[in-house]
């Protein structure tokens, strides 16, 4: 591997990175607003609603903090917040599908789990 190749992996890296963080701030931004907008008394199927969205925030919220931070977080940590976060948004996404006017929140979900995927991918 030439320096120019290790740099450009860097570089790489680095955009993927700050990509699945700001997808993550994103998604977190919408699910909390989506989980806001559900009527607590609701039916079952609100508060469904509602606690995926407050889980899926806190989840995409923690990786961005993990993804933001200079810290000292092995690839094998990073890869399993990484997964926890893709999965937590698929499944969040999957509820908002089957909830009129969550379109929104489903996309957003969808997104982060993408930019997920695509920045374990630079972890090999």
């Amino acid at each position: 591997m030439t320096p120019t190749t290790s740099q450009q992996e860097l570089f790489r890296f680095l955009e993927d990175r700050f990509a699945c963080a700001q997808a993550c701030t994103e998604c977190a931004r919408a699910c909390a607003l989506r989980a806001s907008l559900v009527d607590p008394d609701g039916t079952e199927q609100q508060e469904l609603v509602r606690r995926k969205g407050i889980m899926c925030a806190e989840v995409c919220d923690a990786t961005c903090r993990v993804l933001s931070e200079q810290n000292h977080l092995d690839e094998a940590s990073l890869r399993v917040q990484l997964e926890w976060c893709r999965t937590v948004c698929l499944e969040s996404a999957h509820v908002f599908d089957a909830h009129p006017g969550a379109e929104e929140s489903a996309e957003a979900c969808r997104a982060c789990a993408k930019a997920c995927t695509e920045f374990i991918a630079t972890l090999v």
